[in-house]
């Protein structure tokens, strides 16, 4: 499946999630982007060799990052304090403008340092562990731990973290909705899929 249509059903998670919580407009939105990200997130995996078979395109994953970025700035200048904002602010700053400009395999590695240390300056632990996904989605193989069980548990407590940190209802599903539906989207579960995901790692390498 391509990366729009994983979007698209990561927006619509978010859109799900956020009416069954009855949420604000603004929080609605919000779901959406975070359902949308969450959707992509295991296509981080892809490497230089894959490009041209791929789910993913070279630009999405641009996209991603600089999302990601973007949400950077933003929760540093309303949740930073003195310096530690400042340093957010530019870090984000920084990951939206080397991500535009720099190849895939390099651009994944930059953007793991980047969030881990983001992560660090701000003293959030969801951060830190992002940038931990990230770098490791930057070195495994295409769907392989990203799209298995010991990647929606490592998700999943990023997410977890996350929802505590911003304490705002329905974070915490959102995120697990959306990166669970890339890996259902991609699986044998689907008759036009030929390739599975290897859900089961490091137990099992059979394809599902």
């Amino acid at each position: 499946m391509n990366g729009t249509a994983h979007a698209a059903i990561g927006a619509a998670t978010g859109f799900i999630i956020a009416n069954t919580y009855h949420t604000t407009p603004t929080e609605t939105l919000f779901l959406v982007g975070i359902g949308t990200v969450s959707a992509l997130i295991p296509d981080l995996d892809i490497d230089g060799k894959l490009r041209g078979k791929i789910t993913l395109s070279h630009k999405m994953i641009q996209t991603v990052a600089q999302l990601i970025g973007i949400l950077m700035v933003f929760y540093s200048f309303y949740e930073g304090v003195d310096q530690e904002r400042y340093v957010g602010i530019g870090i984000g700053l920084g990951m939206i403008v080397i991500s535009s400009a720099i190849k895939q395999k390099h651009m994944l590695i930059i953007t793991g340092i980047g969030v881990l240390a983001g992560g660090y300056s701000l003293q959030e632990t969801w951060l830190m562990l992002l940038g931990i996904y990230i770098l490791i989605a930057s070195v495994v193989s295409h769907r392989s731990y990203t799209h298995s069980l010991a990647g929606i548990i490592f998700f999943g407590v990023i997410a977890s973290k996350l929802e505590a940190s911003f304490g705002m209802d329905g974070i915490f599903y959102t995120c697990l909705a959306g990166y669970i539906s890339h890996l259902l989207a991609d699986s044998k579960l689907l008759p036009f899929n030929k390739r599975g995901i290897k859900l089961f790692l490091p137990v099992s390498s059979k394809e599902i």
